[in-house]
């Protein structure tokens, strides 16, 4: 099964501030520069396996590390810039629209740094339902709680999309329920754009200028997306991190969606697993890696479980409980135990991950000069995580 990657990093100078990309953007066909000027955003090919895709995503960065040395730019792994001046969208008909559509809030989407993990089509349906039970797993690698200095969640990132930028557009931002095949969701891909259209078209924007920047295939910017143009399965929850935060994330999601194709796969009514279709091996499993904690929305008392995945089978929770532990996630991360031992019984090694926004957390307003400390800080681990990597090739 091929996965790629695209990951967006903050581009800082000398001094920690936010800089336009320059010629980082040009190092290869797979760099280029975001929507807003100090985004920038680097992809992998195609890969058969996790260790193909290390060796490709630590080759790209060394090369753009290497271009960024000689002007004296740096990246930054953070899922927002935490604080800093005004960040300015580059011109363009595309964004002008979103702007006439969603608004002000749309700027919320300006302060969002994230990675995007694509997955070889196979079997789409189990793939789009299994993914939209995994979103609690951003969780694992968020890696900013501040947007202009305030803290307003673990994942601010996911914060801003979710509950700012589409606010008035839920059914384009946030997490969609299951489907049961996959005409489904293109239908309400196609709901989708007319709404954005109608939206559009009441805001002043001519007709022709819709169809010309926009379709079903791109009109949404939700967690899951079915691409046709590449052809892929894309999860878009996780903030921008460190990349072996990221090939650590992509090595437990890639196991759990190899194993959609050999096991059977359900949605438990209740949002709890109880065996079904998996068996009773499979809550023995689970119970054996549940660690604990007190009952509450998307973490059952004892004897139930909230979904899990095992060689006999995978259950996924009723929507409802995945939406509670995605909301939980964003506001609490890992901090959260019926997060954790969710994530754990869904196929995830919790413990190995340590996640950037637990670390820079505890203050209600970061200045704008501890946020320029805080971004080449992590510019430097960002570095010294890709040597690392590299001599683990």
């Amino acid at each position: 099964m091929k996965t790629s990657i695209e990951v967006e990093y903050w581009v800082v100078d000398s001094d920690g501030n936010l800089t336009e990309p320059g010629p980082l953007a040009e190092v290869s066909e797979r760099t280029e520069q975001e929507f807003v000027e100090p985004l920038f955003e680097l992809k992998t090919p195609p890969c058969e396996s996790v260790a193909e895709l290390r060796s490709a995503l630590v080759t790209e960065l060394e090369d753009v590390l290497a271009t960024a040395a000689e002007v004296d730019k740096h990246l930054v792994p953070l899922g927002t810039p935490i604080n800093g001046d005004a960040i300015d969208r580059r011109p363009g008909e595309r964004g002008r629209i979103q702007q006439a559509v969603l608004g002000a809030n749309f700027d919320y989407a300006k302060y969002c740094a994230g990675t995007h993990v694509h997955i070889e089509k196979r079997n789409v349906t189990d793939q789009l339902n299994a993914l939209i039970a995994l979103d609690p797993a951003l969780a694992l690698v968020n890696s900013s709680p501040y947007v202009r200095g305030e803290r307003i969640a673990n994942g601010a990132r996911a914060y801003c999309y979710r509950r700012k930028s589409y606010e008035g557009f839920p059914n384009h931002g946030q997490l969609w329920r299951y489907v049961e095949n996959v005409g489904q969701w293109h239908r309400r891909l196609e709901e989708c754009y007319e709404e954005f259209e109608n939206a559009a078209l009441e805001a002043g924007v001519e007709a022709d200028a819709v169809e010309r920047n926009f379709s079903p295939d791109d009109v949404v910017w939700t967690p899951v997306r079915l691409r046709d143009s590449m052809p892929t399965v894309e999860w878009r929850s996780p903030d921008a991190a460190l990349p072996s935060q990221l090939l650590r994330l992509v090595d437990d999601l890639e196991t759990v969606m190899e194993r959609l194709h050999h096991t059977n796969v359900r949605i438990a009514d209740d949002g709890y697993g109880d065996g079904g279709d998996a068996g009773t091996t499979a809550t023995a499993e689970a119970d054996e890696s549940d660690d604990g904690g007190s009952a509450s929305p998307g973490e059952p008392g004892p004897g139930g479980h909230a979904g899990y995945v095992t060689s006999n089978g995978i259950v996924l929770p009723a929507f409802e409980t995945v939406w509670d532990l995605a909301e939980t996630a964003m506001d609490a991360g890992l901090e959260s135990t019926p997060v954790a031992n969710y994530l754990r019984r869904m196929g995830f090694s919790v413990g190995d991950y340590h996640p950037i926004a637990t670390r820079v957390d505890g203050r209600q307003y970061v200045t704008q000069a501890d946020a320029r400390e805080l971004r080449l800080e992590y510019a430097s681990r960002l570095e010294e995580d890709v040597e690392e990597l590299r001599r683990l090739l």
